[in-house]
């Protein structure tokens, strides 16, 4: 009994501070969307991300209340949901007509594999199974948001810079996947806590080429400028 009270404790514990994690992962975007407004044009950013973002974030706003008093759930995703709403909204204002289109129709295949899942969870699974189909589905989709800004690592390690994946983002994202990892051991919800582990490895990996490439751009700058002086340099002398 002692371990029970204990157990719920911490849970409540990692719950609160993973709610509070995640708000603030939420608003790590602002910065860059306020970026996007000034200057009127998405740049070089994708809306890929908070397109899987807001999708996991309704999964598991279902998941939470198929599983009754998953209210650490239900609060951060109702929120998050509100949030990526509002992200995505700015990025389709200001995004050329190619991001546009692709961020429609991935919103829209999003909505229809969400549609999907309820109806197939509510008229063809019954009882506990329908908790643990949508637990699984939650947990591919958490997998989904981990991997997502894959697609950046890959930019970053293209182009040698780091602009387009900031450091307190990853930063948050692998704190985020601590406190639910042990939020999900805490409840045995391990539907929740196996996927944070990802998380948490892939967080520590953005943190590491953050730093490898964080003076890309500089070193680029200097080598422009050298190769630059000793073109001069070469000119001179045949002067």
């Amino acid at each position: 009994m002692a371990f029970l009270s204990t157990a719920h404790l911490l849970a409540f514990i990692f719950g609160l501070l993973g709610n509070i994690v995640s708000f603030l992962v939420f608003l790590a975007p602002v910065p860059t969307f306020h970026k996007i407004y000034k200057k009127k044009s998405s740049e070089g950013y994708q809306s890929i991300p908070y397109v899987i973002a807001l999708f996991s974030a309704a999964l598991l706003l279902y998941y939470a209340f198929l599983k009754t008093n998953a209210y650490m759930i239900i609060t951060i995703n109702g929120i998050g949901c509100v949030i990526e709403v509002i992200y995505l909204s700015l990025f389709v204002i200001y995004a050329p007509k190619k991001s546009k289109a692709f961020t429609a129709k991935m919103i829209l295949l999003c909505n229809v594999a969400l549609g999907l899942i309820v109806l197939f969870s509510l008229f063809l699974v019954k009882g506990t199974k329908r908790i643990m189909v949508i637990g699984w589905a939650c947990a591919i989709i958490n997998l989904a948001v981990f991997a997502a800004p894959l697609s950046i690592m890959r930019q970053v390690i293209r182009t040698n810079s780091v602009e387009f994946m900031p450091f307190t983002l990853s930063l948050f994202l692998t704190l985020c996947a601590t406190m639910w990892f042990f939020y999900g051991f805490f409840v045995k919800d391990f539907y929740i806590a196996v996927p944070n582990v990802m998380g948490f490895l892939f967080g520590i990996t953005q943190m590491i080429l953050y730093y490898v490439y964080k003076d890309g751009e500089k070193k680029d700058v200097e080598l422009d400028v050298k190769q630059h002086e000793g073109k001069n340099d070469v000119e001179m002398n045949m002067k």
